[in-house]
């Protein structure tokens, strides 16, 4: 059975809401924790499917994990890939971040090639160019990449593309490597800085973290450590925009609004207003918005996990407004399901232009991927009537407890199995 949303949508949403933990810091920590034999507890970690997965593949490993209180225990003393390992690492992208810290602590690591939101084609060439600069043997056969070495070695490493995943698993490989790793045109996430963190932490030696240019001085012997993830920002800034697209007022709580600078300066360029707190944001709404125009790019550009939303805003916004994806390819499928609703929406190359109408109508719509979903709920908090959402396994992917927060701002939000939706 699929859950699905019933969103009666008309409220404008007013009061605090506290944002989660990262789920893409917590999911690089997590595996990083495999990268010594002592235990480490990390806090702040979301219940989430995706959380749930990768904790399942540590354990599959041979790690002892415990989870309580959105703390994470992980030790790691042996690391041995179970039966199931495969089957499990299918189910999200992220599973191929294993291959990095499996190649540094067993000298080999074999995964299935990763699956994760329809989003356009994300391939691992950029992972596995950079192992290889390190020392790695790369084979790829029957859809499963193994990567061995009986010793790293560090090097300069040069992205093509500032990928977040790929400097993920070049650091943690790196970490284990024999010299110097200097890995170029790095991506610059908060996310990255914090695994940077928690590797030093451990007793890592991993300077630049943050910027385009990431040292890391290898060999080191690694222990385990006592961590807290950073904040969610992509669920702040989800937050945000369903806040400014229903009229309201939210103080969000939790936050570093140093990660949102792109979200907060679209935010404000399109009329609200958002006032800047120690560890806090407050949004509250214009009466109308004015028209944007949005072009994706690697952090600290505009982060392409908030077109979506954006888009969703934009849809019941005077004027014209175009968002130009540069970073997935794709990444537009959403925008049929907008339509549905009334959205006035048309495809110009590798942009979308969107024609702001009054208001949309309440359909029946399903959810491409994660961050489509969060468009597609502030699309039905928005407008007037029940909106019906399928898919909503990929919001739960990535948003903890999305309809109790959202309740708890004066929405009207209920989750219904399909088999009761349909008595």
């Amino acid at each position: 059975m699929e859950d699905r949303y019933f969103i009666e949508g008309g409220s404008s949403l007013n009061g605090t809401v506290a944002i989660s933990g990262s789920k893409n810091a917590s999911l690089p920590i997590l595996v990083a924790s495999l990268l010594t034999p002592d235990r480490s507890v990390i806090s702040g970690v979301p219940y989430l499917s995706d959380i749930g997965n990768m904790i399942k593949m540590l354990t599959e490993l041979g790690a002892q994990v415990g989870c309580q209180d959105h703390q994470v225990t992980v030790h790691a003393r042996d690391l041995q890939p179970g039966d199931q390992l495969c089957l499990l690492a299918k189910t999200m992208r992220a599973s191929f971040l294993l291959m990095g810290a499996l190649l540094a602590r067993n000298g080999r690591g074999c995964l299935p090639l990763p699956g994760g939101c329809a989003i356009g084609a994300r391939p691992v060439n950029l992972h596995l160019k950079g192992l290889a600069r390190l020392g790695a043997e790369i084979s790829i056969e029957k859809g499963l990449v193994t990567a061995s070495a009986k010793r790293l070695r560090g090097s300069e490493v040069c992205l093509d593309f500032p990928s977040v995943g790929a400097t993920e698993n070049i650091m943690m490989a790196a970490t284990c490597a024999q010299g110097v790793t200097t890995l170029v045109n790095a991506a610059a996430e908060p996310e990255i800085a914090d695994l940077a963190l928690f590797l030093n932490k451990m007793g890592a030696r991993v300077t630049g973290a943050g910027t385009p240019v990431v040292q890391i001085d290898g060999g080191h012997p690694l222990h385990g450590v006592v961590h807290t993830v950073i904040p969610d920002r992509i669920e702040a800034g989800t937050f945000m925009v369903a806040a400014a697209a229903t009229r309201g007022q939210v103080r969000l709580k939790q936050v570093i609004p140093e990660h949102l600078r792109a979200v907060i300066a679209k935010l404000r360029e399109a009329g609200a207003e958002v006032e800047e707190g120690t560890g806090e944001l407050f949004v509250w709404a214009p009466r109308e918005f004015v028209p944007l125009t949005i072009e994706t790019a690697p952090h600290p550009g505009f982060p392409t996990d908030m077109q979506p939303q954006f888009a969703a805003l934009m849809a019941t916004s005077g004027g014209t407004s175009r968002i130009a994806e540069t970073v997935f390819e794709s990444r537009f499928l959403y925008t049929q399901e907008l339509c549905r609703m009334g959205a006035c929406i048309e495809y110009s190359g590798d942009s979308i232009i969107i024609r702001g109408i009054k208001a949309l109508s309440p359909a029946r719509v399903k959810i491409t991927d994660l961050r489509a979903g969060a468009a597609l709920a502030i699309a039905a908090l928005s407008t007037w009537g029940e909106t019906e959402i399928d898919g909503i396994y990929h919001l739960d992917r990535g948003y903890e407890e999305l309809e109790d927060k959202l309740n708890g701002l004066g929405a009207r939000v209920r989750r219904v199995e399909e088999q009761a939706a349909n008595l």
